[in-house]
């Protein structure tokens, strides 16, 4: 990065440590702690939108869309994470390479699964062998998103659920006493109330959101975790910046990282929660009052 590191070889103590930790990998490496911070700040509205239209569902007295919310939670519940974290992206891929394959691809007579093995045309890969670098990189990102949304979802869903009908039923009662129509008593009084009870749920599914994000490697995506493994691992002779096995470093870093972004959002979360919590018939909100008087 600077002049004075052309030549590694040239360097000793402070000075070689610095042209270390600034080189073209560790900046790799630097901004892969935003790659995993946008997964977590896209993810987590991604998935309490598929939580919410879940709950919803479960709760519709449409039965066909009742069966559907209640199936997607209880089946990504009864799933290992790791299944859908990596099913869905590969079922995803092949399924529009596939209809991309119908569409672009001269008829061969031939199956696309054959052998054991999914083909098909170049034409028809997503995205094309010629496309630069970073779209690949976008691509592979943007279904590690869906991955962790499907299954944050589900249990968003399930969370919310819950935190419907704990709304007490006598405040939906007098709204519909009022004449209010079930489309108002739901926009109205049900949403509002429910974020109170939905509230220690969720923080606990976004604070297991930001445990998780390491599984992107697993995804083929090169995050912090990847980087880590990379740049630790014992540098010969050959290497520019040879060095011993350094992983436990590295890995102490991503600790230090993951427990202060854990602290953060515990305070965060803590004033979202007393504020949500004001003036409700709660257990908290009982407290704040009493606190106050």
């Amino acid at each position: 990065m600077f002049a004075s590191c052309a030549d590694p070889k040239t360097l000793e103590g402070l000075a070689w440590l610095m042209c270390y930790l600034t080189s073209g990998k560790h900046m790799l490496f630097y901004g892969s702690f935003l790659v995993v911070l946008a997964l977590m700040l896209i993810v987590a509205p991604v998935a309490l939108a598929f939580g919410f239209g879940g709950a919803l569902a479960a709760r519709s007295p449409f039965a066909p869309l009742r069966w559907f919310g209640k199936g997607y939670t209880a089946m990504v519940r009864g799933v290992p994470d790791i299944i859908f974290f990596l099913f869905v992206p590969v079922a995803m891929d092949q399924g529009l390479e596939w209809l991309r394959h119908l569409w672009t691809c001269p008829p061969t007579g031939e199956p696309v699964w054959s052998n054991g093995e999914f083909n098909v045309c170049a034409a028809a890969k997503i995205p094309l062998s010629t496309t630069p670098q970073i779209w690949h990189e976008v691509y592979g990102f943007a279904l590690a998103v869906i991955a962790f949304a499907v299954v944050f979802g589900a249990f968003a869903a399930n969370v919310l659920y819950g935190a419907m009908n704990a709304v007490p039923r006598a405040q939906l009662e007098t709204a519909e006493a009022y004449g209010m129509s079930p489309a108002q008593v739901r926009r109205r009084i049900l949403i509002p109330q429910m974020w109170t009870y939905a509230l220690p749920g969720l923080s606990n599914l976004w604070l297991i959101l930001i445990k998780a994000t390491p599984l992107l490697f697993l995804l083929g995506v090169e995050d912090i975790v990847y980087w880590a493994r990379e740049l630790g691992s014992t540098k010969s002779a050959i290497y520019d910046y040879p060095h011993p096995d350094w992983r436990v470093w590295y890995f102490l870093a991503l600790l230090v990282y993951y427990l202060g972004m854990t602290r953060i959002s515990e305070l965060l979360l803590g004033r979202l929660s007393a504020r949500l919590s004001r003036g409700q018939a709660t257990m908290a909100g009982e407290a704040m009052r009493k606190a106050g008087a």
